[in-house]
């Protein structure tokens, strides 16, 4: 793997600085280093004198230099102006833009829903241009899922509302990728009792906390919930209906997403609850993959496992994909979205492989000379014709850093079919109150302010300390009348 070095002098850059320039040059390592001496393929160096900056990139056939005057004085516009002048850069130097601009974050439909609700759709294509060199295809994309977030929005409630997350971190085996807290089961099963007895803790804390709002989505995510015992997910999903306040719960969600831990009697215990939408996820439809990532189950087990669960009466099944699985291609890809169309979903996520520098996944394919070469664009076209084809439309996007292309990743549902939750966490229009070890809330102050809190992620920690994490949430929602 090639290396290019930054040098830079003001350390408030490098992360606008590092997001593009890996996006420029995928399958380049970035490294920030004051050694000169420390090997490297190019240089792209940064000096910031007050309001003077100078830029210069000596890389491969590359070498540029330019020099520009940051205008304005206030702090976050300055950052802004910085940041266009260095995307203007390497698109000269390059000579190719990038499908999302300038934008590092992970919310683009975010930043296009406020613009249309701040100055209208016909503005949007001028200024997303003039603030983040954001246009094309990708904008349209965005304007389209923005619309849909709007109508589905104006029929949840926002800071008067809010969403449960119960995590349960568990799996059968943990997969090559996973940067979820995921831990095999098998080596916590004498522990499970005691965690599900910690959980029920904190719903008990929502209870009397969160009276005063609108209880509009549970989520049970992970890991993968059915791992636990069709009698565990009973008194789970018991414990939870009973508890909280559901006549208002316009979405209640579970994650089923491993093959290899679905079973008839699980399924019986979910049906006996008000689960609205399940989630079967293959990642992929070729056995091959499944076995190098660690998903031990086969494709046809999957497929098994999709039409149990579309027998025992569930009518909205979502299923994701991950585009950029090592060793895969886009003839991979179309044919898992081939055999999708057999299973017809009523929603599809697709995720485009986020290859994080310390992650598990990274060290293997370094000690296996692996690069991921697929054609994302290409990838991204066959899916989103897949989902046409199934009549899904796409409702909610969202990127992640070290994101595969400088893509993103989309949800595409059948009208009415639309994940709530995924759209609320996204959008960050009401607060979510997280259970469970490695959850995160988050609380949407009534002014805009967004905060949050999170739990531990160590199993036998998370249950030593289940009361700070709870007292936690006390201080963070209690701040929250203060605003």
């Amino acid at each position: 793997m090639k290396r290019i070095k930054v040098k830079i002098n003001k350390s408030e850059r490098e992360y606008d600085v590092y997001a593009l320039l890996t996006s420029f040059f995928p399958g380049t390592e970035v490294v920030t280093s004051e050694n000169d001496n420390e090997p490297c393929d190019g240089v792209f160096s940064i000096d910031e004198n007050g309001s003077s900056v100078k830029l210069s990139i000596n890389f491969e056939d590359l070498i540029k230099e330019t020099e520009f005057t940051i205008t304005s004085e206030e702090k976050d516009a300055a950052k802004k102006e910085f940041g266009l002048k260095l995307y203007d850069f390497l698109v000269e130097a390059t000579g190719r833009e990038l499908p999302w601009g300038n934008l590092t974050g992970i919310r683009p439909t975010k930043l296009i829903r406020t613009m249309i609700e701040e100055d209208g759709e016909e503005k949007v294509r001028e200024r997303a241009y003039a603030e983040r060199r954001l246009r094309g295809e990708k904008l349209e994309l965005g304007i389209d899922i923005a619309k849909r977030e709007i109508d589905i929005m104006s029929r949840l409630h926002e800071t008067d509302g809010y969403s449960v997350y119960v995590g349960i971190p568990f799996c059968p085996s943990t997969c090559l990728y996973c940067s979820f807290t995921s831990n095999p089961i098998f080596k916590y099963k004498d522990k499970i009792k005691n965690y599900l007895q910690a959980v029920k803790k904190e719903l008990e804390w929502d209870v009397s906390h969160m009276s005063d709002r609108y209880l509009d989505t549970i989520y049970i995510g992970g890991g993968t919930p059915t791992t636990l015992s069709p009698e565990e997910l009973d008194e789970l999903l018991g414990y939870i209906t009973n508890i909280l306040p559901m006549e208002n719960v316009r979405e209640f969600t579970i994650e089923a997403g491993r093959a290899d831990s679905i079973t008839k009697e699980k399924l019986d215990v979910i049906k006996k609850y008000p689960i609205t939408r399940i989630s079967v996820n293959p990642q992929t439809m070729s056995d091959k993959t499944l076995k190098t990532i660690g998903r031990n189950h086969t494709v046809q087990q999957f497929i098994d496992a999709f039409n149990l669960v579309r027998e025992a009466g569930f009518d909205n099944i979502n299923s994701d994909i991950i585009l950029g699985l090592p060793g895969e291609t886009v003839e991979d890809v179309k044919h898992t979205i081939d055999e999708l169309i057999k299973l017809a979903p009523d929603s599809l996520t697709v995720h485009s492989l986020a290859i994080k520098r310390a992650s598990r996944l990274k060290r293997w394919m370094d000690e296996n000379e692996l690069e991921i070469t697929m054609d994302y664009e290409e990838a991204m076209r066959i899916c989103a014709e897949g989902a046409k084809a199934m009549g899904l439309n796409p409702y909610y996007l969202y990127r992640q850093k070290q994101m595969a292309g400088n893509l993103e990743n989309t949800g595409y549902s059948k009208p009415g079919k639309e994940g709530l939750y995924n759209i609320l966490i996204m959008e960050e229009i009401q607060s979510i109150v997280a259970m469970g070890a490695g959850s995160v809330s988050k609380c949407v102050h009534a002014d805009g302010l967004i905060e949050r809190c999170d739990n531990v992620k160590d199993i036998d920690l998370y249950l030593e300390k289940i009361d700070d994490m709870i007292n936690r949430k006390t201080a963070l929602f209690t701040n929250d009348t203060q605003h």
